[in-house]
């Protein structure tokens, strides 16, 4: 079926990054200026890209649109997005920029030490090309972004999901680029900051173990027109608000193998379940065990990840 015979249906579109991720885990504390014994892997990853296989592995239909280079790298990450399910067919290859790449470095128990990212081909995420797929916008049930869309494309992405009447889902990615969500907060049913992009977004900053401040982080963005707001806190949960509700579910207690893509996981099954009529406070849960089960696998996105997986781990 070609991409531009979608009927309506319960689609998600997907916008923003794709890239290849490489992790260390440290086996000792950090040495500057040497070289650290660690233990490195390497998967695909991107904020959009993640959301959009997690969401396929769960079974619901999605549409990717992203940007990749045109080389070797950028080849095997759309390989591996379509084998996961997820429909390719709009992501656009550039010969200007290479993949998006993302390094991380984790300390010996498994929590981010620090990490950089070059998504330089993000650059090609053009108002154009969003305008070319804007079939994709009229035929989906809902839109997810994230924030490393240029401030162009971020626009138009919201302008087109309103002329649609489509729910906009949204990750600030990082502290550096959450303040680009801030204008377009009425527009948003669903966002999913963790306790630094949240602290950004309020202008009130917090440690992720003070749950009491993650909650009024959260319903202060709803104050400021966001419709569910899901906060991370790392091992310390996750604080949820809406206009009727707000809570908090602890972490699951499991080891941690890698962080990167969990939170990622943790949006997936919120959207999953909006999608799905769960209420809040179940969606919430299922978003902390699709958050656990990628914990504790070593990689971005756990490619066994299924809905009865999310249930066997809801003994919160």
């Amino acid at each position: 079926m070609s991409s531009r015979q979608i009927e309506n249906s319960d689609r998600v579109l997907v916008i923003g990054a794709s890239s290849v991720d490489v992790v260390g885990r440290l086996q000792a504390d950090l040495q500057l200026a040497t070289s650290n014994p660690a233990l490195i892997r390497t998967s695909y990853g991107g904020v959009a890209r993640n959301v959009a296989e997690n969401l396929a592995r769960l079974g619901q239909p999605v549409n990717l649109l992203s940007v990749i280079g045109k080389d070797r790298l950028g080849e095997d990450v759309l390989a591996h997005t379509r084998a996961a399910g997820v429909d390719v067919s709009a992501v656009y290859s550039t010969d200007l920029y290479p993949t998006g790449f993302y390094m991380g470095i984790l300390n010996e128990h498994g929590a981010r030490h620090f990490a950089v990212a070059d998504m330089r081909v993000l650059e090609e995420l053009s108002e154009t090309y969003l305008d070319y797929n804007e079939f994709l916008f009229e035929h989906a049930a809902m839109v997810f972004l994230d924030a490393n869309l240029p401030e162009p494309a971020l626009k138009k992405a919201f302008a087109l999901a309103h002329k649609y009447h489509v729910p906009v889902c949204a990750d600030p990615v990082s502290g550096a680029m959450a303040a680009r969500l801030k204008p377009y907060l009425r527009q948003i049913r669903l966002l999913t900051p963790n306790n630094i992009e949240a602290g950004v977004l309020t202008g009130t900053h917090f440690e992720a173990g003070n749950r009491d401040a993650a909650l009024e982080a959260a319903r202060a963005l709803i104050s400021m027109g966001a419709e569910m707001v899901f906060v991370s806190l790392a091992e310390y949960g996750l604080c949820y608000a809406s206009a009727e509700t707000s809570g908090h579910i602890p972490a699951i207690r499991t080891a941690v193998s890698d962080p990167t893509g969990a939170g990622d996981a943790l949006t997936a099954a919120v959207i999953f379940a909006m999608l799905n009529n769960i209420e809040i406070d179940d969606a919430a849960m299922l978003g902390v065990s699709a958050a656990t089960i990628t914990l504790r696998y070593h990689g971005t996105v756990d490619p066994d990840l299924t809905l009865e997986k999310l249930y066997d781990e809801f003994v919160i």
